[in-house]
């Protein structure tokens, strides 16, 4: 595994901005209540009022509070610890930092394409494109062909694969069952709120569900790519499932309603999907040969 010298700044710049923006989210105080939004669709939204998110709805604001505090308390700690055993050699280190790297591309693209404009688009485009690039960066300190060689005949391959399909399966049916109910009742997504868009729906079908079918496909095969993205993409599963509790957590403290059919269908399958990628993530970075980094 080479060491890529960009990540070494890319990486603690991402820390202090992904610090800024995660904290600012939760702690940014401002006086404001809720109030009602007519959007271009003709519907209602509640409208946060309040905070760095007062232009955001009620769900939009607690699902970003919850993913600030899911950024802020999980992921900059295993970025920092990913980043220090990275620097140590580690290649499990490598692996991860390069997982978390991804978490923090999919905050920081939500943060800048669905959060209503405000003080913080800067800082938020600074995240997002540290991220992107020290993501694609830390794809290449892999030496891709040698891979497969790095795990025991006993790891759990087949299961994997199958869950990377069920995944990709799950998330589409989540998200286009709510688009496809809109269109044959000639309505809008449930989801949509005040947004003119489905920002969040077009980056997990458009990006995750296939990534995950590519996946499971490679790694059935023993390809290179299959047991890289199998792995990234687990370790991501897994953040995203806890992205998906303290959201949750948020939306009910600002008193959004959910449905028992959007508690068990939605949130708890994403629940019930992270939880499974706790254990998968686990059983692959112990199984990972963990040997030297080159300078690249």
């Amino acid at each position: 595994m080479k060491n890529q010298s960009a990540l070494n700044w890319l990486v603690p710049l991402i820390a202090v901005v992904a610090f800024i923006v995660a904290a600012a989210g939760l702690f940014w105080q401002s006086e404001g209540n809720p109030y009602t939004f007519s959007t271009l669709y003709g519907e209602t939204a509640q409208i946060y009022g309040q905070g760095l998110y007062e232009r955001d709805t009620l769900f939009s604001a607690g699902a970003s509070q919850g993913a600030d505090l899911v950024a802020l308390f999980v992921a900059l700690p295993l970025l920092v610890i990913s980043y220090v055993f990275y620097r140590r050699g580690s290649f499990r280190g490598g692996f991860l930092l390069s997982s978390v790297l991804a978490y923090y591309l999919y905050y920081s693209a939500s943060l800048g394409f669905i959060v209503a404009y405000n003080k913080l688009y800067l800082v938020y485009l600074a995240l997002f494109s540290a991220s992107f690039f020290a993501f694609i960066l830390s794809f290449t300190m892999f030496e891709l062909p040698t891979l497969p060689s790095r795990f025991p005949a006993h790891l759990p391959r087949c299961g994997m694969a199958i869950f990377m399909f069920v995944v990709g399966a799950g998330v589409a049916f989540i998200w286009l069952s709510d688009v496809v109910n809109a269109l044959t009742t000639s309505s809008v997504p449930e989801a949509l709120g005040a947004n003119i868009s489905l920002i969040t729906y077009t980056l997990d079908v458009g990006i995750i569900v296939p990534a995950c079918v590519i996946a499971g496909i490679q790694l059935l095969r023993r390809a290179p790519l299959g047991y890289m993205l199998a792995g990234v993409l687990t370790i991501l599963l897994t953040l995203i499932g806890t992205m998906v509790i303290g959201a949750t957590v948020m939306q009910l403290r600002l008193g959004v309603e959910f449905s028992p059919g959007q508690m068990v269908g939605m949130i708890g399958t994403w629940i019930l999907m992270g939880g499974i990628a706790v254990w998968l993530s686990t059983v692959f970075l112990r199984n990972l040969s963990n040997s030297g980094i080159t300078e690249g």
